[in-house]
């Protein structure tokens, strides 16, 4: 499994302790920025981010900005994205099994690592359930 990751700034040091927790379960990773605590914009990480997702080349992503809501409006701008804002583990764990959430996005000013790394475990270990979720995903692209 391979996973795409990006944050802003305030995402910056949580994304660094979710990027070694993914290597210590022998994840591979991607960080697509930014990669320090200066302000920068968070459209210029999560672009490049989904599109890597969308694209096939990674398995799925995780995102994370102060409250998690500019990054995840702007993934969600890609037509094969869906990403859910999770804060709890319950959150993850549906957004996988019912909408197939394929970028993980928390809010890490809102969080605290402990919780981060348990909705990020829930996130990858939780499988899609199919059937009329599906039907529902179907219908979420724009004709």
């Amino acid at each position: 499994m391979t996973i795409a990751l990006c944050s802003d700034h305030a995402g910056y040091e949580l994304k660094k302790k979710v990027i070694e927790h993914l290597h210590e379960r022998g994840i591979q990773t991607h960080d697509f920025g930014t990669y320090s605590e200066e302000s920068c914009d968070y459209p210029d990480f999560a672009h490049p981010c989904a599109i890597a997702v969308e694209s096939g080349k990674f398995d799925c992503g995780i995102a994370m900005c102060g409250t998690g809501n500019g990054i995840n409006i702007t993934l969600n701008k890609h037509q094969g994205i869906r990403a859910a804002l999770s804060w709890t583990e319950d959150i993850a764990r549906l957004a996988r099994e019912h909408n197939n959430a394929n970028i993980l996005v928390m809010p890490a000013r809102f969080i605290d690592e402990e919780t981060a790394l348990r909705i990020v475990d829930v996130y990858l270990d939780t499988p899609f359930e199919g059937g009329r979720h599906q039907r529902r995903i179907d219908k979420i692209p724009v004709i």
